[in-house]
Formats: C-alpha cells, structure tokens, sequence
C-alpha cells in the first residue's frame, strides 16, 4: 500500500497574495485541487494525506468534496515548521510506502509518481529530482565568489520524496529530539546517514511559489493540452 502525504500549508507570501498559495487558481482550477488530480489517478497511490492550516481546512475540505477525490482519506492540520507538517501528515499513513509532496508542485505527472514509488522499493528512499543547468558559484560571508561546485554532481530536488513509512516517521521524531531543522525529508535521512536514491524528474514539475510562477505555469499546461 502507498501512502501520499501533500504538505498545503504555505502562507503566499512570496506569491504577494492574501491567502494561502496553493488556493490560488491555476487556469481557472485552485492548485491544491490540480496536485491531488495527479496522486488521485495514479493507480499506484492507494490513499492520500493532505496537511494544511488550520483557518485553511474547511475551504480544502470544501474543494475535495466538489471535485470527488475518493482516495483523500485526511486533512489534517499542519505545524509551525514544515517538518511538524509533514509529520502530523506521516503519523496517518497507514501505507508501508509514502510519497511526501508539495502542495504547490502541481505539474507532477503520474511517470514521476510511479518512477518514485518503483525507486522507493528498489533502493529504500528516493527523491525527484532534475540536473542543474546553470553554472554555480559558492560565495563567502562577503558576497565573493570562492569557488565553482561541479555541475555534473549537483541536481535541483523535487517532490515527490518516497520513504518507507516507519523509518521516514521514525526519523523525523528523532529529528525533533535532536532539535534539527530541515528544509526537505531527504535531509532527514542524510543527517543521519542514510542513503536517497535520485529519480530523473521533468524541468516543468516547478513549486508555483511567486507570480512568475504562476505565468510558466498556465504555460505548461497549455503546451500539454
């Protein structure tokens, strides 16, 4: 059984809007409903978690009901952090599989759900991801650039992120034991040394986090249409 946990608790405060972002429309449909589309018509997704804020749940609630998401099982609360989110989110998985997700990647398409759970199986944990373009510069405390960081080593992490359930849950309790911070679930498991496996995502499965975003957006999905 697998399991998918979609973390919807961001604020919209680097997209300038008044509410949370992932209620915004993305070409006339909100984009929390067009994320759980993708995990709702995987055949491999069994069951689906969604974390959000509280003065959120009702319209979420009110937005899977309109659309007939059957494989919504949860909305839940989120926490202060994202890492509390996503556990208050892994704590209700019930799958020995799961996929953690960004309420925002709308444009994850149902290859890059299926190659994550295949990876997930065959190597313990993996994660989307796509290799960077640009070349990358590490700079000091005063703004120089120090050196070049090899391109052919370094990709741009996506989610999903596939983990089995009872070790990604154990380790984020012992993550708030130890009062560790991290920004992904990948980084829980590299602090305590413990190996993710990369799958090849797409360059279009982008986080819609400022009005930019939103523009390349409408103009992803118009090209698939």
């Amino acid at each position: 059984m697998v399991s998918a946990v979609i973390v919807a608790g961001g604020k919209g405060t680097r997209m300038g809007a008044d509410k949370n972002k992932v209620l915004l429309p993305l070409m006339g449909r909100e984009i929390i409903s067009r994320t759980v589309s993708a995990f709702e018509k995987c055949k491999l997704i069994n069951e689906i978690i969604i974390v959000t804020a509280l003065c959120d749940m009702d319209t979420v609630k009110s937005i899977i009901h309109r659309d007939g998401y059957n494989k919504v099982a949860h909305i839940t609360e989120g926490g202060t952090l994202r890492q509390n989110s996503v556990y208050n989110g892994l704590k209700l998985a019930k799958g020995d599989i799961v996929l953690i997700h960004d309420g925002a990647r709308c444009l994850v398409t149902d290859q890059e759900i299926c190659d994550v759970i295949a990876d997930t199986k065959s190597f313990g944990a993996a994660a989307v991801g796509v290799k960077v373009k640009d070349t990358l510069k590490t700079i000091d405390d005063n703004g120089n650039i120090i050196s070049t960081v090899d391109r052919d080593r370094t990709v741009h992490i996506h989610t999903p992120q596939g983990f089995k359930t009872r070790e990604i849950l154990d380790l984020h309790e012992r993550a708030a034991l130890d009062n560790i911070t991290v920004t992904d679930d990948c980084s829980v498991f590299e602090y305590y040394g413990k190996i993710v496996h990369l799958t090849m995502g797409n360059y279009d499965n982008i986080k819609i986090t400022t009005p930019e975003d939103i523009i390349i957006g409408e103009n992803i999905l118009k090209g698939r249409i």
